[in-house]
């Protein structure tokens, strides 16, 4: 019985990798679960092309190890910076609003500096683009209330 068992998982083991590059099963995706730091922003490319830019804050876990007092620094938050081309996403990303707890998929591009630029210019070092590929709202933002002075 166990006989069987093993020659039929030998027959369906299959080498999970590859020394040979296939771009079609590359993925370089990031995914983030944190709060939007500010309304998402309706932009222009240089071609008049419209885009959302919208940011979210993460807190880095787990916090840094006690110093010599035996005191524990706060944890440090990261801030995310994703821009959207999609124009079904970019109506609803309009909607959220600051202090919304999201989680977001984003495709991952990392960039070189160009060889000749100013290394203090963000042309002369590497930039980290997030693109937006997803979000779904785990708490919506309480909205802000109003007080209207009594007369």
């Amino acid at each position: 019985m166990f006989g069987a068992i093993r020659s039929a998982a030998s027959r369906s083991s299959v080498r999970a990798f590859s020394s040979t590059s296939s771009r079609a099963s590359d993925l370089a995706k990031l995914t983030l679960v944190g709060n939007l730091i500010k309304d998402p922003e309706v932009r222009q490319t240089k071609n008049d092309r419209e885009y959302v830019v919208y940011t979210v804050a993460t807190t880095n876990y787990p916090p840094p190890p006690p110093d010599a007092n035996g005191e524990r620094r706060p944890a440090a938050s990261t801030f995310h910076r994703i821009l959207s081309f999609q124009e079904g996403s970019n109506r609803y990303l309009q909607t959220l609003r600051k202090g919304s707890k999201v989680y977001v998929e984003a495709g991952f591009e990392l960039r070189d500096p160009e060889p000749n630029a100013d290394p203090t210019t963000p042309q002369g070092q590497r930039q980290i683009f997030l693109r937006h590929e997803s979000i779904r709202v785990l708490t919506w933002a309480k909205p802000v209330e109003t007080h209207e002075a009594e007369e």
